[in-house]
């Protein structure tokens, strides 16, 4: 009997929609009466942001704003993983932010575990930076994605390709 359906289960940044959060961001923070004459940037690599801001109260409004902004074009706060708060140049603070792009490994393997465990009549295969999981019964995929939901991996997923 030949597998029928399938998904994909996924991590992606649209980081054009980054750079469009990062600049009305800034644009906000410009206006703002409580960051009026301080030394703010927000800076984006490819895959990542540096925030610098005068000290940490101001660099947590800086994230605050930048969240916000984030939510509203639709990029998951739990695909941004911040860095540890570094003292940077002029006694001013700096945070790095990095965004998960793929489903990590170990949380790969621990999908296909978390499948595997409830019994569930599919397979599921890693396939470089994604799992494809398939079976014969779309009600059984459907089941996977319920449960992939409820379950907290501490990580961004997506579920693409259902067929």
């Amino acid at each position: 009997m030949a597998l029928d359906h399938s998904f994909d289960i996924v991590s992606k940044i649209d980081f054009q929609e980054v750079s469009n959060a990062v600049q009305t961001a800034l644009k906000e923070i410009l206006n703002r009466f409580d960051f009026k004459n301080s030394k703010v940037q927000i800076l984006q690599d490819k895959d990542k942001l540096t925030i610098t801001a005068e000290d940490t109260y101001k660099l947590k409004g800086v994230k605050e704003v930048l969240e916000q902004k984030m939510v509203k074009r639709h990029i998951p706060l739990r695909a941004v993983q911040y860095q540890k708060i570094e003292p940077a140049q002029g006694g001013m603070v700096r945070q790095e932010v990095h965004f998960q792009v793929g489903i990590p490994s170990e949380k790969a393997r621990e999908i296909i575990k978390l499948i595997k465990q409830n019994k569930f009549k599919a397979q599921a295969a890693i396939q470089e930076d994604q799992v494809r999981v398939s079976s014969q019964k779309i009600d059984v995929l459907q089941e996977i994605i319920a449960r992939l939901r409820n379950e907290n991996l501490g990580i961004h997923m997506e579920f693409l390709n259902y067929r």
